[in-house]
Order: structure tokens, then sequence, then C-alpha cells
């Protein structure tokens, strides 16, 4: 009686059909925003040299900037953003988009260079922090999670990067360049090498912190570089170990 019962209850899924490869690869990146995010930073890496040497090379890393700003806000988005969030990454995230377009119009503007430096700063740490909250908000580790383990320390070297920028505009001179070259101002690839370098702790950059308001920001990056392993990636390692002993 049952077998019957179960043979008159109308069938309506067809036949399941395999992905295609562009189906697979379009789940792929909504499945894990993280990791477009980290990819998008680590191939602007490559792409910055070029810009600096470049004749119209302002004009282009403002135009990369921009998109790399898009793609961070849509990964937020992804990323179990709450409504809190979203309001506050539209607020940070909506004029540093405009100031980075603005930049690229207006030329050597020291209040709006100042303004895109610290708007930027405050919008890549509050990305930062909402993908640390993503990460603790459960005890179950994803793949998009282990993507965003790296999101994170990229996004946090960014932050700095532009602290560092905005360090120039209110204490000239705070940088210089190991061998003898006298203080001035540095580029935005330098400063994002030292910041790569500072993050990491491998202390290898030749461009160096001679002011003293400077060299405590270099040193509060130093301490996030270890806080970070010691609570977010052991965290997650932990988790993860945890899930293949069960």
């Amino acid at each position: 009686m049952e077998s019957s019962s179960m043979n008159l209850w109308p069938s309506f899924a067809g036949p399941l059909r395999p992905l295609t490869r562009r189906q697979r690869w379009v789940r792929n990146v909504r499945e894990t925003p993280s990791a477009v995010l980290l990819f998008v930073q680590i191939a602007l890496l490559f792409v910055y040299p070029y810009m600096e040497t470049a004749a119209l090379g302002h004009y282009a890393r403002a135009l990369i900037g921009a998109a790399a700003l898009v793609v961070i806000f849509l990964a937020v988005r992804v990323a179990r953003a709450t409504p809190a969030l979203t309001w506050v990454a539209a607020l940070l995230g909506g004029p540093v988009v405009v100031l980075t377009i603005a930049e690229a119009i207006w030329q050597d503007v020291v209040p709006l260079a100042f303004s895109s430096a610290v708007l930027h700063a405050l919008f890549y740490f509050y990305i930062a922090y909402a993908l640390i909250r993503y990460m603790f908000a459960d005890n179950w580790v994803t793949r998009d999670e282990l993507f965003a383990t790296g999101a994170t320390f990229t996004v946090v070297v960014w932050a700095y990067a532009y602290v560092y920028q905005t360090v120039q505009f209110v204490w000239p001179n705070s940088f210089t360049v190991h061998g003898g070259e006298l203080p001035g101002t540095r580029s935005w690839f330098e400063l994002l090498y030292l910041s790569v370098t500072t993050m990491t702790n491998t202390g290898l950059s030749d461009i160096v912190a001679v002011t003293p308001h400077v060299r405590s920001f270099v040193m509060l990056q130093m301490l996030s570089g270890i806080l970070y392993v010691a609570l977010v990636v052991a965290r997650l390692v932990g988790l993860t170990i945890m899930r293949f002993n069960r």
C-alpha cells in the first residue's frame, strides 16, 4: 500500500543536467566572494608597477582603485553582512569611490588627496572588521572563510598603506629610502611595499620611517600582524583540525 501511494505521487523533477563550465565558474564566484577579493588584490600587486611608470599612471591607478573598491563592497555584502554593516559600508564606500574618481580629474589637490586617503583607510579597516566578524560568526569553517583569512590580511595591508599616505600629509618627510636618499614623499606603491613587509614582519623594506609619529603606526601594524596570526588564523586552524577529527 505504501509503495502504491508513493508511485501515485506526481513527479515534477526532471533529469538533472550537468552544469556547464561557465555555470560552475559563476557559482564558484558567488559562493566564494572572499576569494575574488583576495585574487583581485594579489593581481593589483603586479599591475601597480606598470601604473607607476606609465604616462597616464595616475588615471589608471584611480580606475583600478575604484574597481577594487566595488569588488570589496560586493564581497562584504555577500559575506553575511548585517543591516548595520550594509549602511556603514555604503556610508564609507560611496564617498571613497567618488574621491577616487575625483583624484583622477583634479590632480595634485592636497585637501582632496588627504580626504581620499583618510576615507580609504577607514573603509578598508571596516572591511577587515566585517570579514573578521564573518569568520567568527560560527564554529564551522567553510571554503569561503578560508579565503577570507587571506583577504582580511591583504585588506589590512591596504588600510595601513593609506594610513602611511595620510601621515605624509600631516607630517611631511616621514619616510626615507635606505642608502642615503633624503626624506621625501613616497609613492603609493612604495607605501604598499612598506605595509606588506611590516605586516609580515619580514623587515625587508628599504623604506624607513624617520619621524616618531609614523613609527608609532609602523609598530601598531607589526602588532596587528602578530595578533592576527595568533587570534584569527590560529582559531580557524583549530576549527579545521577539529572538523577533520570529528
